[in-house]
């Protein structure tokens, strides 16, 4: 049975890994549709989406069997209820890089804009949270996790600084408003993301050292915050 056992944990590392790979790649290529104004692109990311669906479903099939049949415990059990999280949130990227393609061909679909809004930052930032959540992920390292849990905030102020930036022009030319309110919604997809990266790197720290961090990231930019002053 142990022999059976570690055969469908490595099948799931497999899985997990080409769910992982997907839903990165495909959130590079939505970026770079939206960057680029490239619709043919756009519309292939959002084919895409289909079958990272079906890897999701795949993934979740495979948690379910081993915790059904072989009822692991310890690591084993943190590594197959992360996982089971882990590709819930895969799964969202996937569907945020499409959200990212469909706002990709109503840009492309309009007038240039006079300024990118610095809307390549924030792809960059959100698209290297998730990259190196997943590195954390693959080589069980709880220390890169924490420091992608601990620094979600650079998202969250380029996505600021990019809403500031739209609304000076929504407010200065109405005419517009199309485009703009596409790379608003760009803006906070791109967040979104790395919130969903800083998910992801919560979750390694629990399968590694069965410890739930959920919600302390407040509470420990508090204490560094008093600790600075």
């Amino acid at each position: 049975m142990a022999v059976h056992f570690m055969r469908e944990l490595d099948n799931l590392k497999k899985l997990s890994l080409t769910m992982a790979a997907m839903a990165e790649e495909n959130l590079r290529l939505a970026v770079k549709s939206a960057i680029e104004r490239d619709e043919p692109l756009a519309r292939k990311v959002i084919e895409a989406d289909h079958d990272i669906d079906r890897q999701e479903v795949a993934v979740e099939e495979e948690c379910l069997k081993i915790l059904a049949l072989y009822q692991p415990v310890a690591h084993d059990l943190r590594f197959v209820v992360a996982m089971i999280k882990i590709n819930h949130d895969l799964e969202r990227i996937g569907d945020l890089a499409v959200n990212i393609g469909e706002r990709a061909i109503v840009l492309a679909q309009r007038p240039q804009l006079t300024r990118d809004y610095n809307l390549r930052a924030l792809a960059e930032t959100s698209i290297q949270m998730v990259s190196r959540s997943l590195d954390a992920l693959i080589n069980q390292d709880a220390k890169l996790a924490r420091e992608i849990w601990l620094s979600d905030d650079e998202a969250d102020k380029r996505n600021r600084e990019v809403l500031n930036s739209v609304e000076e022009d929504i407010a200065r030319d109405p005419s517009q408003l199309p485009s703009l309110l596409a790379v608003t919604s760009i803006s906070r997809t791109l967040e979104r993301i790395a919130d969903h990266a800083t998910n992801i790197a919560k979750d390694v720290i629990y399968m590694i050292e069965g410890d739930i961090v959920r919600h302390r990231s407040r509470f420990l930019r508090a204490q560094k915050s008093q600790g600075a002053a």
